[in-house]
């Protein structure tokens, strides 16, 4: 599958290039809707009847056992385990170093204020086990979610119709502090972390990326007052390249991406006409050696390379599309990267492929898509907190910054407000 190349495109086309995958949301919506509803008034029945119908599983039990954690830890060889625990080390590391110092501010003499990161009570996470059996996504949200000061992680995965349970999915939940794991997948997954069933425990924030049902769902659930990490679509990159960079890597960056599903995307900028003309051969020949070439090839229908002449015109297309990874193959990566203000989290140099973000740099890999850079981040540490605001004011405090809020409240025409200072100080006066 011939990946298209657009040669410098005017500004007006721009659109047409970077506009994502997209699909008839009017019967999903729906479907999601009435599957929520029944989860709501039936609870674990209805968790039943959907795992039976959607995973080809009868349950008599969703909760995971602690007897099938120990066997799935068996059961994963050892230089996984390792490759888990190098990676742990090195996610935990990056999101520790986010936390914040409490500290008091006196914006006025006797006047104190700060602000307190609490970590949310209960979180649910998404760990999708369909076509690929997401290990990682468990490292990415349990770890930053215990960091946090979470008392309570709880897990929904889909099961095989063996109803198990990829066993990596059940080492990482136990190496990460995953408090409790069931067998559900799919909308009816998230119904009953949002509602709450006889089986299991209502969350108040929900994580993890998903197919389109999974978001419609969790976009439904934060209308109803449940929290979600961000709306999200398919996964893409966006690459760009000078003339230094190696076609082979580029190929390699854009295929990584390609075999996540048909509706991800890829996209390379360039101004080197060498590169665009040999790229698409060269994927070609790379995808013809990889297992998901299936997905790869309906993934590249919507994958394009794109010239275009001057540095500017570049980031500008770069913050245009706000890619969820950006790939920055440039010697002078760090500085170019510099003027890019929309994109999810970004990989700088020829030797930094996206793949480490995904598994074990430390970076999170749970990001915004479809556009969303522009205004999301990524799962960080803070995903995890409130922060609540504290003030304490003095006696002198209030001497100083009373009349201040007199005058404030008199001009609002709230007296109440005003007579709540007032009165405190008159009492110091008496």
């Amino acid at each position: 599958m011939a990946v298209k190349v657009w040669r410098y495109p005017q500004r007006s086309e721009w659109e047409d290039i970077i506009s994502r995958s997209t699909i008839d949301l009017s019967s999903l919506t729906q479907t999601v809707s009435e599957i929520l509803e029944s989860i709501r008034s039936e609870g674990d029945s209805a968790l039943k009847r959907y795992e039976r119908q959607f995973d080809g599983v009868d349950l008599n039990s969703f909760r995971v056992t602690p007897r099938e954690m120990e066997e799935a830890a068996a059961s994963v060889p050892d230089v996984l385990k390792e490759a888990i625990s190098r990676a742990i080390e090195n996610i935990r590391k990056f999101h520790a170093s986010q936390a914040i110092d409490v500290r008091k501010v006196e914006t006025t003499p006797g006047v104190w204020c700060w602000q307190k990161p609490v970590g949310i009570e209960r979180v649910g996470i998404y760990v999708p086990g369909g076509t690929a059996p997401l290990f990682s996504t468990v490292l990415m949200l349990a770890i930053p979610a215990r960091l946090a000061g979470c008392r309570e992680v709880v897990m929904c995965t889909p099961p095989g119709r063996d109803g198990k349970i990829a066993p990596a999915i059940l080492y990482a939940a136990r190496e990460t502090g995953v408090d409790r794991v069931f067998k559900l997948g799919g909308v009816q997954a998230i119904g009953a972390m949002a509602f709450g069933t006889e089986s299991v425990p209502r969350v108040y924030k929900i994580f993890g990326p998903g197919n389109p049902f999974v978001m419609e769902a969790k976009q439904q659930m934060q209308i109803q007052g449940v929290a979600i990490d961000m709306p999200a679509g398919p996964s893409e990159v966006m690459v760009v390249a000078d003339s230094g960079a190696d076609v082979r890597f580029l190929a390699a960056d854009f295929l990584s991406q390609a075999e996540h599903g048909a509706d991800s995307q890829s996209i390379l900028v360039t101004a080197d006409k060498a590169i665009a003309e040999a790229l698409p051969d060269e994927i070609e020949r790379q995808a013809s050696r990889l297992p998901r070439r299936e997905w790869i090839d309906k993934s590249l229908v919507h994958s394009a390379v794109v010239l275009l002449d001057g540095e500017q015109e570049q980031l500008d297309f770069v913050n245009a599309y706000a890619p969820e990874h950006l790939i920055v193959h440039r010697a002078d990566a760090e500085t170019w990267a510099a003027g890019v203000v929309n994109a999810g989290s970004v990989f700088l140099g020829y030797y930094t492929p996206e793949s480490a973000g995904d598994y074990a740099s430390g970076t999170n890999h749970t990001l915004p898509t479809s556009g969303y850079a522009r205004a999301y981040s990524g799962v960080n540490l803070d995903s995890f907190t409130r922060k609540i605001t504290f003030q304490q004011i003095s006696p002198e405090g209030l001497k100083n910054l009373g009349p201040v809020i007199e005058t404030m409240a008199e001009a609002e025409w709230l007296d109440a407000h005003k007579e709540a200072v007032a009165i405190r100080l008159q009492t110091m006066k008496s």
